[in-house]
C-alpha cells in the first residue's frame, strides 16, 4: 500500500513539475518527466504494475489543463510503454527508460496522425521527434536515479518469475 501511494506521489510531483516548471521554462527543449517517471517506476515494479502506473499517469497527463489532444492518447501510449519498460527493466533499467524516452514521441505522433490530429505532419514529426528524444535521453539517468532513491528496494517478483504462483497450481 505504501509503495502505491509513493508511486502516485512521484507521478503527481512529475506532473506538477512538467506543467509548472519544465514546459514554461524550457519551451520546446523539454524532457517528458511524466513519461520518464512512468518508465522508471515500471522498471522497479514490473510489467503489469508498470502498465497500470502508465495508464494512470497518462490519464492524469491527458486531463492536465493545457491539453490540446484527444483524451486517452497519453494513457494508451504510457500504458504500453509502462508494460514494455516493466518487462525489459528487470535486466537493464537505464536502457528500458532510454528506449521508452526515444520511442514515446513517435508513438504519440503516430497515434495522433492515426486519429486525425490537425497539427501532425511529417515535417513536424521530423523536427520534433529528435528534439524530444534527445531531451528525454539527457534526463533519463537523473529521473531513474531519483525514482530509485525515493522508491528504494529491489524489484520483487511474485512467485519467482513464474506465471502462476505455486500455491495456485496444486501439488500432488
Amino acid at each position: 500500500m505504501a509503495r502505491n501511494i509513493l508511486a502516485a506521489l512521484l507521478l503527481f510531483v512529475a506532473l506538477v513539475l512538467q506543467a509548472s516548471v519544465v514546459n514554461r521554462l524550457l519551451f520546446s527543449w523539454a524532457p517528458d518527466l511524466v513519461l520518464l517517471t512512468v518508465a522508471a517506476l515500471a522498471t522497479r515494479r514490473g510489467a503489469v504494475p508498470g502498465a497500470v502506473i502508465g495508464f494512470c499517469g497518462g490519464l492524469a497527463y491527458d486531463l492536465l489543463p493545457p491539453s490540446n489532444h484527444t483524451l486517452g492518447q497519453y494513457a494508451l501510449v504510457l500504458c504500453a510503454l509502462g508494460y514494455a519498460a516493466g518487462r525489459l527493466g528487470d535486466r537493464v533499467p537505464l536502457l528500458a527508460v532510454a528506449v521508452c524516452g526515444v520511442v514515446a514521441p513517435g508513438m504519440l505522433a503516430g497515434l495522433g496522425a492515426l486519429i486525425g490530429a490537425p497539427g501532425v505532419t511529417w515535417a513536424v514529426l521530423a523536427t520534433a521527434w529528435p528534439r524530444a528524444a534527445v531531451c528525454n535521453l539527457v534526463a533519463a539517468p537523473l529521473v531513474l536515479w531519483a525514482v530509485k532513491v525515493t522508491h528504494g528496494g529491489h524489484r520483487r517478483r511474485a512467485g519467482g518469475g513464474e506465471l502462476v504462483p505455486s500455491w495456485r497450481r496444486g501439488t500432488a
